[in-house]
This record gives C-alpha cells, sequence and structure tokens, in this order.
C-alpha cells in the first residue's frame, strides 16, 4: 500500500483507534471522552485497563473480544467499541457483550449478595441506524417500564454515537462532547490543527494523531490497519448495494405482476425504464 497522504490518523482505524485511547499513557484522552459523553453525570477520575477478551464459561461458548474495556474508580465498567460497518444483529451483540462486564462481578467462592456495579456499552458507529429519528446521532438506551416508561435499572447502559450524522461545523462546536464527536468524524480530513481545538486535551489528541511523528514500525502497522479499514468499508458498500439491487428487481416484479404502470415502478425501484422492460 502506498503511503497515505493523510496528516492525521483515522480514529475509526483499529490501530489507530488503541493507539491513542488504549494505552496507559494516553489514558486521560479516554477519560475526557467519556466524560464528555457522560455529560458530567457519572464523572471518571480514573481508568485501569482491563483484558479485552472475555471468555465463556466453558470452550463451547463464544467469547467476546472488545476494542477496550476498563473500570473506574468505583469499580464500574466501561466496554468501548468502534464499529465500521452495518451487522446484523448488531444490538444483539451489544446485549451479549454486556453480559460478561455483568457475569464476572459475581463473588467466587463467597456469598453474594447479587449487588452489581454498572456497566457502559458505548459503541462509536461509522454508519447511520437503519431505524429511529434520522436527525438523532445520540442513543441513550435503558431498561425501562414501558407503561411508565420510567427507569426500571439504572445500571445497564448502552450508548450508541451515530457519527455520520454529526454534521456540526467547528465554529458551532459548543462543548469537548461536540468537539470529540467532531474529531472522530473529521481528524483524518483536516491539515493542520484547527483553533478551536488546540487547547488542552484535544492539543495532545492532535500532537499523538500526526503520521508523520510515527515511529516507522507503527506507522506501518497503521497503514495497514487503514487499508483494513478500507477493504472493509468497500466489501460491505458492494454487499449492500448488491443486496438492494436484487430486493428492487423482486418489488418490481411483484408491481408488474399487479399491472403497475412502468413509469411508476421505475419511480418506486429506482430501475430504469429498460431494466423494467426486460422483465417483462
Amino acid at each position: 500500500m502506498a503511503g497515505t497522504t493523510d496528516r492525521y490518523i483515522n480514529l475509526f482505524t483499529d490501530f489507530g483507534f488503541k493507539k491513542l485511547f488504549g494505552e496507559e499513557p494516553n489514558k486521560d484522552l479516554l477519560i475526557s471522552f467519556l466524560n464528555s459523553l457522560l455529560e458530567g453525570k457519572e464523572l471518571i477520575a480514573d481508568l485501569t485497563y482491563l483484558k479485552s477478551e472475555r471468555l465463556g464459561k466453558n470452550e463451547g461458548e463464544r467469547k467476546a473480544v472488545y476494542d477496550l474495556y476498563c473500570s473506574n474508580e468505583k469499580g464500574e465498567k466501561f466496554i468501548v467499541e468502534i464499529q465500521r460497518v452495518k451487522q446484523e444483529f448488531f444490538k444483539d451483540r451489544s446485549l451479549y457483550y454486556s453480559t460478561f462486564a455483568i457475569q464476572e462481578q459475581a463473588l467466587k467462592g463467597k456469598k453474594w449478595n447479587y449487588e452489581l456495579k454498572a456497566v457502559y456499552m458505548i459503541a462509536v458507529l461509522d454508519f447511520e441506524f437503519s431505524d429511529g429519528d434520522v436527525e438523532k446521532f445520540h442513543h441513550r438506551v435503558k431498561l425501562i417500564e414501558e407503561e411508565t416508561q420510567k427507569v426500571f435499572y439504572d445500571k445497564l447502559s448502552f450508548i450508541y454515537l451515530e457519527i455520520p450524522k454529526f454534521d456540526k461545523k467547528l465554529d458551532e462546536l459548543a462543548s469537548d462532547y461536540e468537539k470529540w464527536l467532531f474529531a472522530f468524524k473529521n481528524l483524518h480530513r483536516l491539515r493542520e490543527m484547527p483553533k478551536e481545538l488546540e487547547e488542552g486535551i484535544f492539543k495532545k489528541l492532535f500532537q499523538l494523531a500526526e503520521i508523520a511523528k510515527m515511529k516507522p514500525k507503527d506507522r506501518t502497522f497503521y497503514e495497514d490497519s487503514l487499508k483494513d479499514y478500507w477493504d472493509l468499508k468497500s466489501s460491505m458498500e458492494t454487499y449492500f448495494k448488491e443486496g438492494k439491487a436484487a430486493r428492487n428487481l423482486e418489488m418490481a416484479k411483484i408491481a408488474l405482476q399487479e399491472g403497475l404502470p412502468i413509469d411508476m415502478i421505475s419511480k418506486l425501484t429506482g430501475l430504469s425504464k429498460e431494466d423494467i422492460e426486460k422483465l417483462i
């Protein structure tokens, strides 16, 4: 792969994300991001990185491999995942991953009253949900009581950030939270550190993210990771385009059987009139 011309790291690459947020000297970046995300409600003073691979109870059970897994000074657990492309059963996967952080809290060999520390499952998404509010990009999910809509259990939180939906410009950023979202979306597109992000923790982010200052070995790892990122994005885009094309053809066939005019079918499916005529 030819060397990238970007000045700064793409935070959605596996190497880039873990290099900046997953190493002990840089954990103040992760603390800042999480505190801004939690809006001051659960302030984190310190974090301890935990083993990112969690095993099932036996060899036959699946394991969970987190991007980052850590605990704060109160023993609360934070699972931080970067999701690059849409996945089938994505929400199911999030729930499954959270169960490891719950089950491991059981006191082995001791009498235990089932009291748990809070668990946060945080997913930073490089895609949009296919359902829900088209403008909402921050989703904070808890167990609720259906009739009253009140929180039933407040120690299990799922936070999803749809980064592509965040569209604020630099001069519109009003908080560290918005600055972090901007960085996730735009860091690799920038040619220099903007004045809006030149102070505090963001100055350190830009210093660490500069590709030209990496050690040669790290730069090679990053460029390999960047290639994997683009290969994955490309293959998934092709998969979804092919799937959409197949669905549109099936819709056109059904519409023809129902006697709908070709012009209307073309508008409904996006297929050309010539393609629809070939189905007759």
